[in-house]
């Protein structure tokens, strides 16, 4: 067993405290990474606080990770020691569903093993990238291209694949326009991705704030939602929206800025039921979706379309101490727009 050092929260209304937890001896086709740096998800605040369900506490959270390959098992044939590497969302599925077939692996139809909060294979809590190191079967490991700083490379992981994938999959291109609703830690990075794919990007915030940050991101356009002359200036507008926020949000003014046959796409995660009425889907032959995170293939691209495209987030780097105070500027939107922990600071 490998001893990691690790910052670990108790319960939901505990504070971080530091840990040690054990990671598994490799197995034949494992790879044991030396964590750089690791990313602060809001999936890691509602998580910790236990806002999606019960939770096996301690925890450690962190499922952006980035770090250096430091051995691999005896079969592993993709990474060699050295290596430059990323850890996602999840760490193992069960490789044999359609889905997992396909690629799409987040899809599981028996379940993905998500990096922390799940239990893998071996019947052992997961725990995540707070930590210095962590073990992981090389399928579920990606490359970090080398023009892509590991402090910078780590929210790609999460963020970076939560907003590339649905923009992808919904075909932002040349010829449609994309609203980014919410500009976060998703938003940011939905604004580069869509305006690097060619797309007409529209950002929707609250206020007037960031819209400098939003414009200088690849935005041609920023709107208050604030304002109610937007939802009537932006009425049948869009081919496509991302909605990144994780808070209720009145469906309905959203989904009448869709143009016919457009779609609003949820890829944040409220922690409290949301409601719309049937109607305003039917009139425009509009949709509702949701989308996930990529598959680990669409995930190695994700991160190969930002190399070559220079794509970035903007990151605060952080030491493992001030884990709780970055939770409390997360929730009163203080950052600008990922924080990243150094975990050489464990």
């Amino acid at each position: 067993m490998i001893t990691a050092k690790a910052r670990a929260v108790d319960g939901p209304d505990k504070s971080f405290r530091a840990a040690e937890i054990k990671r598994r001896d490799l197995d034949s086709n494992d790879v044991l990474i030396e964590i750089k740096y690791a990313g602060i998800c809001h999936s890691d605040i509602h998580t910790a606080h236990g806002e999606w369900g019960p939770v096996n506490y301690p925890l450690v959270p962190g499922h952006e990770i980035a770090g250096i390959v430091t051995a691999v098992g005896p079969h592993v044939t993709k990474y060699k020691i050295g290596d430059r590497v990323g850890v996602g969302c999840m760490v193992d599925s069960c490789g044999e569903c359609e889905n997992c077939r396909k690629g799409e692996e987040q899809y599981c139809l028996n379940g993905n093993i998500p990096t922390y909060a799940g239990v893998d294979k071996y019947g052992e809590p997961t725990q995540g990238g707070y930590s210095t190191h962590i073990v992981v079967t090389e399928g579920f490991v990606v490359r970090i291209p080398d023009n892509i700083e590991l402090d910078a490379a780590a929210p790609l992981l999460c963020a970076g694949i939560t907003t590339y994938s649905p923009l992808n999959h919904w075909g932002a291109g040349p010829d449609k326009k994309v609203a980014v609703l919410g500009m976060g830690g998703l938003g940011h990075m939905a604004v580069q991705i869509a305006h690097a794919m060619g797309a007409d990007v529209t950002v929707l915030s609250q206020t007037l704030k960031k819209k400098e940050d939003g414009l200088q991101l690849g935005a041609d356009h920023y709107y208050a939602t604030s304002d109610p002359e937007t939802f009537v200036q932006l009425a049948g507008t869009f081919d496509l929206i991302i909605n990144t926020v994780s808070a209720k949000l009145d469906l309905n003014a959203y989904l009448s800025l869709l143009a016919l046959d457009g779609t609003l796409v949820n890829v944040g995660a409220p922690a409290e039921p949301l409601s719309l009425n049937v109607f305003s889907l039917i009139g425009h032959r509009r949709s509702y979706a949701g989308s996930m995170i990529g598959g680990i293939r669409e995930t190695q691209e994700m991160l190969e379309f930002c190399a070559e495209h220079n794509i970035a987030p903007m990151i605060e780097v952080i030491s493992a101490d001030q884990i709780d105070e970055a939770y409390k500027r997360v929730l009163a939107s203080d950052v600008k727009y990922r924080f990243v922990i150094d975990i050489s600071t464990m």
